[in-house]
């Protein structure tokens, strides 16, 4: 069937989607679902997740740190480092930290130091700190584990999140839980298992409140399930997980203390339960009501399959069942022997070992075996003891069903027996498809973007998972795509698909690709200038047997037909994908889509073309008939998985760098072979624009103690380019005066070339004169942190000097050093006049000194009504020091002195202040100090709209300062467009011009009907803009307003709730600082 141009959408719903290029689809790490990145906020509800997002959304909203052992190609840490560097909130109102620490021996030490500091904050003694690593690093940890369960009666609480996995050399990446056991066992640790996507929400927080209790583990599989992206229904959001965890903290805080760890672990898994609903149990056993084998499970794929495989055959009548081990340590005894039903005569225990050595050694057991004996040994339940089996098995073993049901198979048989085929009946209505390729391939993303379209035109539950193996052919990555109505749990690789794609026909050599197809399923090869004639040669012999016997479909792209589309290689290998699987979506549908074509005269040329490139092939019955040669070089059986990610197979050119006039005159010279360019800051990570000074002019009167001014840049011929209530970054310079100062006292030649990092990326280098480096480079003048003296000490030649700076950078000087900058407020110059035997050359200062960064502030105009300008309304920020002089804020001093005319190097932020989409719908703002400033954006845009005929909606600003005289800032334009209609209500707070303070939140409770009618009955939205100190009073009136609504309108609301839904949605937006 052909893509079909129609009008309709063919009966699949289609929702409108956004106008995206390809470059949005740019793979961030592949760690994350649909390797994109993802905002902590979004996460709420029906969420396509992986399992190693949830671990980290849960870690970071619960902890106070988090300590990170994640090897690069892992990224199992890349989502909680990005909302930290956001400044996003965790459930006790800071931003959790992040700590990268090194996979080394002794690597927990940095973590013990902290927890056990002498200047730890008591008071968040109660706030977990938590770990992220794959099980490869517990080694490194074992003695950190060790100390720090000794001493845990005076620790803040503290879980391990591990992923279950690890590499060897022979089997590439392994799913290790032995470690994770041994761990526990040996050093007396909390240890909890999750076993999928959907639970492992739960299981974090569960194991976080066991930290309370003891130092916790949880873990779950490192290798599929934390990184198959999935469709999950009811993810829980920041609200939920405070309540959660805070309610059931209180629980764990008043457990009946005569009870034991064990005791205490029932008790808090009941609340738990009753909390959530949930039947979570330590043990938990599925299959017939009265087996004779029961096996026993530990690990996330293994009670996946373990579950469903005995619940099918139980529907046979096969007496078998399966217990997974939840919570492992403590081992619960009682638990476990309550959990087996009476009529089990054989406990076979799945345990893992390390290696098939481990498992040929009959003197080594499983750690799981060891318990589960000693619990059934030691137990009089039964009259006749139950056997006990140890069914070992390797960490490299990738278990399938048919490799589950082969194990309950060969239980109790006397010879060995051949694995058996067994098929989850839950994948029968299951598409499964499988993708091969390079990973160097021009359509290797494409696996990724079609199971985002799958799960964008339907509702089905879309599965998406990627390997790589490194070693093979240079390279290859396989993508599997499982698409549901219902969700399912298959924790394997697709078996049996319905479509497997081949990229490129050399993998067919090497790999059995085809006997994972489907019995008359469909093959789809890209075969670059295909001849029919040539068709047999090109596909190896034992794979054009495969297609016989299996009596498959067997489809063929030409990608190289027609040299107009050979560019777009990657969009015609998924036109040829959905031909093939899903023919009833339409290039209609697709058009909407944008993860499939750049706009839609290429889609349709390419749909075009595809009926040329794209067609069936019979298959020829001589094809059953295999030579002795050629069965003598049948292809291998798999790849061997070894990476996350494809290698780097480029390095990158080493830059040559400039040291002194002549290098840069060569540079100059000689451009490509120094990388020299000619534009403006190449260097920069965004977008920079030269604008000039047009107008700098105060706000408050001269004799005022703050000096806010507004300043106005001309855009000129520089194509910058601003939304309303994006920032502007201005590239600010140090004071040449005091730069001048210090080159003089540190015995510098100001036109001295020098190599200096960018200051807005340290990796690039950059050659300017130390004069330039010092004013636009270096933070010379800036606040230095505790590592700059810890640095300084390496170069003092004086012991006392070098003593004193060792004693600032470690944890002994923490009050010092906290006095000097806080107190003192202390420059990197300060520090190096004060310890005047630590005196590092040029280099080394430029290597130990933070580079320059860059300011941004709320833009105070609107592009459409002032095209050729930008604004911004700026406080100095300046205070005196304990030796009398007064200090600036860099930014700010450097944007005061601007004189008209001024070049200025400026760049734009992005920013969540945004206008609502529809005109008419109210703004409710409150803008505190220069926090005006993008309202006054958003009041000139509305403004020129109400000018133009349009309706706009209504118009609620609440403004805060300190006295109306020194500082109605704006104040005029204000109230002329209260004048104008523009501005329905305008409520100023003064907070020192009369007796009783009053605040913009008075001033909102003042006129809370206009607000209940603005926000809630018009569907406006409330923005913020300002510090952080009246955001819960300003939210408690909001929650008034909603609360008073719906007592109106008899309805039953949670305020606190539906402020976060308006948050969700856009309409309680907060930009605070």
């Amino acid at each position: 069937m052909q893509l079909k141009h129609q009008d309709g959408t063919g009966g699949v719903a289609t929702p409108a989607a956004p106008k995206i290029t390809p470059a949005d689809h740019i793979k961030s790490s592949a760690s994350l679902p649909k390797e994109q990145p993802v905002s902590l906020g979004s996460i709420s509800g029906l969420s396509y997740v992986n399992s190693q997002l949830l671990v980290q959304q849960t870690a970071y909203k619960l902890s106070d740190k988090i300590f990170s052992l994640s090897p690069e190609t892992f990224d199992l840490d890349v989502a909680v480092k990005g909302w930290s560097l956001a400044g996003e909130k965790n459930i006790h109102g800071e931003a959790t930290t992040v700590v990268s620490l090194q996979t080394r021996a002794g690597a927990g030490a940095f973590a013990l130091g902290y927890i056990f500091s002498k200047d730890f904050d008591l008071s968040k003694r109660h706030i977990p700190q938590s770990l992220l690593a794959p099980s490869l690093s517990l080694r490194h940890l074992r003695s950190s584990l060790d100390q720090l369960s000794l001493l845990y009666g005076v620790a803040s609480p503290f879980v391990a999140h591990i992923a279950a996995a690890d590499y060897s050399a022979n089997d590439g990446l392994i799913t290790d839980y032995e470690s994770a056991l041994q761990t526990a066992e040996d050093l007396g640790l909390g240890l909890v298992s999750s076993s999928s996507a959907y639970e492992i929400q739960h299981m974090s927080i569960f194991a976080t409140l066991l930290a309370t209790l003891l130092p916790t583990i949880h873990i779950y599989d490192g290798l599929r399930t934390a990184r198959e992206t999935l469709r999950v229904v009811d993810a829980l959001g920041e609200e939920s997980i405070a309540g959660l965890y805070e309610k059931i903290a209180k629980v764990a805080g008043s457990l009946n203390k005569r009870l034991d760890t064990a005791g205490k672990v029932v008790e808090l898994l009941r609340a738990f339960n009753d909390e959530l609903g949930t039947e979570y149990a330590p043990f938990e056993y599925s299959g017939h009501e009265a087996p004779d084998t029961v096996l026993v499970v530990f690990g996330s794929a293994e009670s996946q399959l373990a579950k469903q495989v005995v619940d099918t055959l139980a529907a046979e009548g096969k007496k078998v069942g399966s217990l997974n081990v939840r919570v492992y340590r403590p081992f619960i005894e009682e638990a476990f022997l309550e959990a087996l039903p009476e009529s089990v005569q054989q406990i076979a225990v799945l345990g893992q070992v390390r290696d098939a050595v481990s498992i040929d050694d009959a003197s080594v057991q499983s750690a799981l075996y060891s318990d589960v004996l000693a619990a059934v040994s030691f137990s009089d339940r039964w009259s006749q003891e139950p056997v006990v089996v140890d069914v070992k098995y390797p960490a490299s073993a990738l278990h399938t069903p048919s490799s589950i049901a082969s194990i309950l198979h060969g239980l109790g048989a006397k010879h060995a027996q051949n694995e058996v085929s067994f098929g989850l009946n839950s994948l029968d209505q299951v598409q499964q498809y499988s993708f091969w390729d390079l990973d160097n391939s021009t359509a290797v993303e494409s696996p990724s973007i079609l199971g985002k379209l799958l799960g964008h035109v339907s509702t089905n539950n879309v599965y998406v998972h990627k390997v790589y193996d490194n070693l093979l052919q240079g390279g290859i990555v396989r993508t599997d795509i499982r698409s549901s109505k219902k969700p399912i749990q298959a924790p394997f690789a697709v078996e049996d698909a319905d479509v497997v794609f081949v990229g490129e026909e050399r993998l067919l050599k090497e790999i059995a690709i085809v006997k994972g197809a489907k019995p008359g399923g469909k093959l789809v090869l890209n075969l670059p200038n295909f001849k029919e004639e040539d068709l047999e040669k090109r596909i190896p012999a034992a794979a054009r047997k495969e297609v016989l016997e299996k009596a498959l479909r067997l489809f063929v792209l030409d990608s190289a037909y027609s040299p107009a589309v050979e560019k777009e290689a990657q969009l015609l290998v998924e036109l040829a994908f959905l031909q093939a699987a899903v023919p009833e979506i339409t290039v209609d549908q697709l058009a909407k889509l944008p993860w499939v074509s750049r706009d839609q005269v290429t889609l349709v040329e390419c749909a075009d073309a595809l009926a040329q490139s794209f067609r069936s092939v019979e298959v020829p019955a001589a094809w059953a008939d295999v030579s002795a040669d050629d069965a003598a070089t049948a292809t291998v059986q798999g790849a061997v998985f070894n990476s996350f990610v494809s290698f780097q197979k480029e390095e990158p050119e080493q830059i040559l760098k400039l040291n002194d006039w002549q290098s840069a005159a060569k540079g100059l010279v000689f451009k490509e072979a120094y990388g020299t360019e000619d534009n403006l800051r190449p260097d920069l990570t965004v977008k920079t624009f030269t604008i000039r000074v047009k107008e700098n002019r105060r706000l408050t009167p001269d004799a005022y103690d703050r000096n806010i001014f507004h300043i106005e840049f001309d855009l000129g011929d520089s194509g910058l380019t601003y939304n309303i209530g994006e920032a502007l970054g201005i590239h600010a310079d140090n004071d040449p005066k005091q730069v001048l100062e210090f080159i003089q006292l540190y015995g510098l030649n100001a036109d001295d070339l020098v190599q200096v990092p960018s200051r807005e990326d340290p990796a690039v280098w950059e050659t300017r004169t130390v004069y330039q480096s010092l004013i636009q480079n270096i933070d010379i003048l800036g606040k230095p942190p505790k590592r700059f003296f810890e640095s300084l000490a390496e170069f003092a030649t004086d012991e006392k000097e070098k003593a004193k700076l060792e004693f600032l950078g470690g944890k002994d000087g923490a009050e010092e050093f906290k006095r000097l900058s806080e107190v003192e407020t202390i420059t990197y110059v300060d520090v190096l006049e004060l310890f005047q035997s630590a005196r590092p050359d040029f280099h080394d200062l430029v290597r130990i000194v933070s580079p320059l960064k860059r300011r941004e502030y709320s833009i105070a105009s609107a592009q459409a009504v002032t095209p050729t300008s930008v604004a911004l309304m700026i406080v100095v920020v300046n205070w005196v020091d304990t030796k009398g002089r007064t200090r600036y804020g860099q930014a700010t001093r450097y944007l005061s002195d601007l004189a008209p005319g001024t070049a200025v190097t400026a760049s734009v932020k992005p920013s969540v202040m945004k206008l609502p989409t529809k005109d008419t719908a109210p703004l409710i703002m409150a803008g505190l100090g220069t926090g005006l400033a993008p309202f006054r954006a958003f009041v000139q845009y509305r403004a020129m709209q109400k000018a133009q005929g349009k309706e706009i909606g209504s118009i609620l600003l609440y403004m805060g300062s300190r006295h109306k005289r020194e500082e109605y800032l704006y104040g005029e334009e204000w109230e002329a467009y209260v004048d104008a209609g523009v501005i329905t209500l305008l409520g100023a707070a003064f907070s020192r011009d009369q007796p009783q303070k009053i605040y913009i939140q008075d001033r909102m409770r003042q006129t809370i009907q206009d607000v209940v009618k603005a926000y809630i009955q018009d569907e406006g939205s409330f923005y913020l803009c300002g510090p952080t100190w009246p955001v819960p009073d300003v939210t408690a009136v909001l929650e008034e307003a909603i609360a008073a609504e719906a007592k109106l309108s008899s309805r039953k609301v949670d305020p606190s709730k539906e402020i976060e839904r308006l948050k969700e949605d856009g309409r309680y937006v907060l930009e605070v600082y």
